[in-house]
C-alpha cells in the first residue's frame, strides 16, 4: 500500500525505522532517496542482542532493512537480521573503529525456513547451557561469572559471554565445556555495563537503558562529575543496574564545567559593614550564590549573583566594604500579609466593580454640582485642558477659536433672551389667571348677597301676616 502525502516530499517513508525489539538500531534518514541501497555494498547485520557485524554484499542481493540473512563464519554460517544499508553504513564502521584492512565476510542468502529451523534449535538450548556451564565454573573454583551465551545460526559454535574482575585461566574449563556440549567454544570477556546492555531493563529515569537502546562506547565515569553537578554523594542513587556509577552522569558535566568558570571560588570569604560572610550552597546553572554569617551551619542566608560576587571580592581588595551584600536595587521589600482566604471568596470581582461604580457617581455629582463649565476648559480632541487660563491667550489669537467663542457668545445672548421672553410670558399668564379667580369669586359673593336680601324679604312678609 502506498501513501502520499499533499505537501510536496511525495511519498511516506517508513523504511528508516526498525523494529523495536532490535537494540542499538540507527535510524536510517537516507532510506528514502532512490538508489541510495545500491550505492554501497556494505550491509549492517544486526545478532542477538548488542552484537553487530558488517558484511560484504557481493552477490548482489535486494536486501532491506528487517530481512534475516544468513552470513558467513568460522565455520559454517550465521543468522542474523539487516539494520542498515546504503551510505550511512561506511559511517557507523568508521564510528566502531573498524579498520579498513580487516578482513570482511559476505552475505550468503536470505535465510531459508531450514536455515530459521536449525536456528531455532540452538536458540532453544542457550539457557540450559549458560546454567550448566556456571555449575562447571563453579567445580573448578573460577572466579568468574557467565553472563550470557550465544550459539552461531546452524548450531556449531556457541560464544559464552563471562564476567571477571581478574585474569582467569579457562583452558580446562573450555575442554570440559566442548566435551559437555560437543560444540566449538568461545570465551568473549565483558564488562558490567556491557551485561546490563544485553539483559536489557528499565532505568530509574523511567526510560529504557541508554547501553541496551543507543550507546556503543562506554567512557568512564568519576566520581568527580557528580562533584561539579552538586549531587550527594551517595552508592545507592549513583550507581546503575550494572552497580556502576551511572553513564548519564557524563551527559551535562561539560556544561557544570563551564558555569562553574562563572562563578568565585569556594574559599573566599566576603567582606561587609555588617560582617563576613562565608560560602554556603551555589545553584551553578543559574549563577546564584548564597552566603552564610557561619562556617558550620546556615545563618542569616543571603543570595546573590555571581557577578555581585566579583564586585564585592574587588572591593575587598582595594580594602573597601559594602554596607550590604545585595545591590541597593535587588533588596527586597518585607511582603505584606495577605489574607489567603479572601481570594476564594465569591464577592471578590464586586467589590471592584463596585468602587468603580462609586467613583463614577462621584464623578457625576460633581459635575452637576459644578454647572456648566466656561468655553476655555471645554476637552478638545480627547485632550483636557489643565491650565485653561494659561491657554486662554493662545485659544484667542488662534481663528478657528475666535469663531468658536463668537458662536458661543451669540448662543448664550439668545437663550437669554429667550429666558426673558418666557418669563415676560409665564408673568402675563399668571395675572390674567389672578383676575379671573378674583371675578369668579366676586360673582359668587354677589349672589350669596341676593340670596341673603330675598330671605329677609321673605321673613318679613311673614311677620306682617302673623300680626294681622
Amino acid at each position: 500500500m502506498e501513501y502520499k502525502l499533499y505537501n510536496g516530499s511525495g511519498k511516506l517513508c517508513c523504511k528508516g525505522c526498525s523494529r523495536q525489539d532490535n537494540k542499538l538500531n540507527t535510524y536510517d534518514w537516507l532510506a528514502d532517496i532512490p538508489g541510495n541501497a545500491e550505492e554501497c555494498e556494505m550491509v549492517e547485520v544486526q545478532f542477538k542482542n548488542t552484537r553487530k557485524g558488517y558484511y560484504r554484499n557481493s552477490n548482489k542481493i535486494q536486501l532491506e532493512k528487517g530481512d534475516v540473512v544468513a552470513v558467513e563464519a568460522t565455520p559454517g554460517h550465521d543468522i542474523g537480521v539487516v539494520t542498515l544499508t546504503g551510505r550511512l553504513v561506511p559511517l557507523q564502521m568508521r564510528k566502531s573503529n573498524l579498520k579498513a584492512d580487516a578482513e570482511i565476510k559476505r552475505i550468503y542468502r536470505k535465510a531459508k525456513p531450514v536455515d530459521m529451523e536449525k536456528f531455532n534449535e540452538a536458540k532453544a538450548k542457550e539457557h540450559a547451557t549458560m546454567i550448566r556451564a556456571r555449575q562447571i565454573a563453579l567445580n573448578l573454583n573460577l572466579n568468574m561469572k557467565i553472563g550470557d551465551v550465544e550459539y552461531q545460526g546452524d548450531g556449531n559454535k556457541a560464544i559464552f559471554y563471562y564476567i571477571a574482575d581478574e585474569r582467569v585461566d579457562f583452558r580446562q574449563l573450555i575442554k570440559v565445556l566442548a566435551d559437555a556440549f560437543r560444540v566449538r567454544i568461545e570465551m568473549k570477556q565483558i564488562g558490567a555495563r556491557q551485561e546490563a546492555g544485553r539483559i536489557g531493563g528499565i532505568g530509574p529515569c523511567g526510560r529504557e537503558l541508554c547501553c541496551a537502546t543507543w550507546m556503543t562506547s562506554f567512557v568512564s565515569v568519576s566520581t568527580s562529575a557528580a562533584r561539579f553537578q552538586d549531587i550527594s554523594l551517595n552508592p545507592q542513587k549513583l550507581a546503575g543496574q550494572c552497580a556502576k556509577l551511572k553513564c548519564c552522569m557524563n551527559y551535562e558535566v561539560d556544561c557544570y564545567v563551564e558555569a562553574q568558570k562563572r562563578l568565585p571560588s569556594k574559599e573566599i570569604e566576603l567582606e561587609t559593614k555588617d560582617g563576613t560572610f562565608y560560602f554556603f550552597k551555589a545553584d551553578i546553572l543559574s549563577n546564584q550564590i548564597s552566603y552564610s554569617t557561619d562556617k558550620s551551619f546556615p545563618a542569616n542566608l543571603v543570595t546573590i549573583s555571581g557577578k555581585r560576587a566579583f564586585e564585592i571580592i574587588a572591593m575587598n581588595k582595594k580594602g573597601m566594604k559594602p554596607d550590604n551584600l545585595q545591590e541597593a536595587e535587588e533588596r527586597q521589600e518585607p511582603k505584606k500579609a495577605t489574607d489567603l482566604l479572601e481570594q476564594e471568596s465569591v464577592t471578590r470581582f464586586d467589590r471592584g466593580r463596585n468602587h468603580k461604580e462609586g467613583n463614577n457617581a462621584s464623578r457625576n455629582r460633581k459635575k452637576k454640582k459644578g454647572g456648566i463649565k466656561p468655553v476655555e476648559q471645554i476637552v478638545e480632541n480627547g485632550n483636557h485642558l489643565q491650565n485653561p487660563e494659561s491657554n486662554k491667550k493662545t485659544k484667542d489669537n488662534h481663528p478657528v477659536n475666535n469663531n468658536r467663542n463668537r458662536q458661543s457668545r451669540e448662543q448664550s445672548n439668545k437663550n437669554r433672551q429667550s429666558g426673558k421672553e418666557q418669563n415676560i410670558e409665564t408673568g402675563a399668564n399668571k395675572e390674567q389667571k389672578q383676575e379671573q379667580k378674583k371675578h369668579v369669586i366676586r360673582e359668587r359673593s354677589s349672589k350669596a348677597g341676593r340670596n341673603v336680601n330675598h330671605e329677609e324679604k321673605r321673613n318679613k312678609n311673614n311677620e306682617k301676616s302673623v300680626q294681622e
